[in-house]
């Protein structure tokens, strides 16, 4: 098999949420491109945001790596395709051994760390902190080498002065724990943020964090790891081991703008590698689906925040025509709540939608689901999560067979529910997803 260059890696991981990882993430970043080196990112996880800004940082796409979603094979490939830079740095997701279950379980920063052999440096929210660094980081040095990977640095967020991180590097030093290679001062800039996390960088300037960030680019270098011998997928790999592609030929319309932004750059390329044509257009700017459209995806994203424009849209007519007339199509969380009777905001203000499927969503406060799904019976696999709730006007088909989380419903050939899949992980039954099933029919 074929290798690439030799890139060092590494996993910036956490000891918890909110301890500033993708701030450091991008510190790093910016740090490391200043230092004339070339650099490519990578997100822990099923999440959308942070590769959003890290590609604000990096100008290349900011791949999803995630054990148990997208599995370790498949990380292994990805990580191998891009072994283009100097530098991959890989965000962590939650806390360093924060998963699907147990300590360091499938989908955690540790599992990956140990399974693709990937050095980890962690961050750790020193504020206020002294001699508490010592069993703290000592805690996780001790678990990483009982499920055999590496920590090999700290990186200290939030100090309060360079004799405050001189302090915690002594400390890590006299302690003989892994060195500290950065540090955040306490001032440094902020991630604006809303409900489902970070705002989008569209909306906001990169922070330049290089005022308040210290680093020690040897250390650096010396910490992280070589991986050079990735191998590369075969032919057959990269076409899921089938004869043919299995979409050769179709042309997808997908939903792409600031309300239908949720979108794993693994499935356009998966889409692209099982022979797809893609086209983009814009429910917010009322685009009609394209010409010669044979399926239809509607990624999930922000449409709460764009109800007006929504409501107005051009868009509707031509959907509804091509779902009426049995043309496939996938809606998932944002994208099915466009298709609603009404869509109402926590405020209590309700707009209209696309008025094309018995059901009425309504945002709140809190938090209405977590976590990854899996289809029973077929073995597909995604991701869910969402602040608002569904009501159905009358019951419908169920699309999904989930231990847990929305099932969903299907109306002919519309699937939709608040699950964002990854196409990848059963590719024939992701392939059926933009292929016509269901005779066509009125709804």
């Amino acid at each position: 098999m074929q290798t690439m260059q030799t890139m060092q890696t590494i996993l910036i991981a956490g000891t918890q949420s909110g301890c500033g990882k993708t701030s450091v993430t991008l510190a790093v970043l910016q740090y490391l491109q200043r230092q004339g080196k070339t650099v490519r990112s990578f997100k822990t996880g099923p999440d959308f945001l942070d590769p959003m800004w890290h590609k604000a940082v990096t100008h290349k796409t900011s791949y999803n790596l995630d054990t148990n979603m997208i599995g370790i094979e498949q990380s292994a490939q990805l990580l191998a395709q891009h072994q283009d830079t100097d530098f991959g740095v890989i965000e962590g997701v939650m806390g360093l051994f924060d998963g699907r279950g147990g300590v360091g379980g499938k989908g955690s920063g540790a599992h990956l760390a140990k399974e693709l052999g990937v050095s980890v440096w962690l961050v750790v929210d020193a504020k206020g902190m002294s001699g508490s660094i010592v069993p703290l980081v000592k805690g996780f040095v001790t678990e990483a080498e009982a499920q055999n990977f590496h920590i090999s640095g700290i990186i200290a967020n939030r100090l309060g002065s360079e004799n405050h991180a001189k302090i915690i590097r002594e400390f890590l030093d006299e302690y003989q724990l892994p060195p500290l290679i950065a540090w955040m001062q306490k001032d440094a800039p902020t991630m604006p943020e809303r409900h489902l996390g970070l705002q989008m960088p569209e909306e906001h300037r990169v922070p330049d964090f290089m005022d308040a960030f210290h680093a020690d680019i040897a250390l650096m270098e010396r910490c992280s790891s070589t991986l050079a011998n990735l191998p590369l997928p075969t032919d057959a790999q990269t076409q899921t081991q089938t004869e043919a592609p299995l979409l050769q030929g179709k042309n997808i319309a997908i939903a792409r703008d600031s309300a239908c932004c949720f979108i794993y750059q693994n499935n356009l390329d998966w889409l692209e590698a099982q022979g797809a044509s893609l086209y983009f257009f814009s429910p917010v700017a009322g685009d009609a689906i394209p010409d010669n459209t044979n399926a239809i995806w509607l990624p999930g994203g922000y449409p709460e925040l764009h109800m007006d424009a929504l409501s107005q849209s051009a868009t509707w007519t031509s959907l509804a025509e091509h779902i009426k007339q049995g043309t496939p199509c996938l809606a998932e969380c944002g994208g099915m709540m466009m298709l609603a009777q009404a869509l109402t905001d926590k405020d209590g203000k309700r707009c209209t939608m696309a008025e094309i499927l018995p059901i009425s969503c309504t945002m709140q406060d809190r938090l209405a689901a977590l976590g990854y799904r899996e289809d029973k019976l077929t073995g597909l696999k995604g991701h869910e999560y969402h602040h608002s709730k569904r009501e159905d006007h009358h019951e419908l088909p169920t699309a999904y067979n989930l231990a847990r989380g929305d099932e969903g419903f299907v109306l002919h050939n519309l699937h939709a529910s608040y699950v964002h899949w990854y196409f990848a992980s059963a590719p024939i039954v992701a392939a059926d997803l933009f292929r016509a099933k269901q005779p066509s029919g009125h709804l």
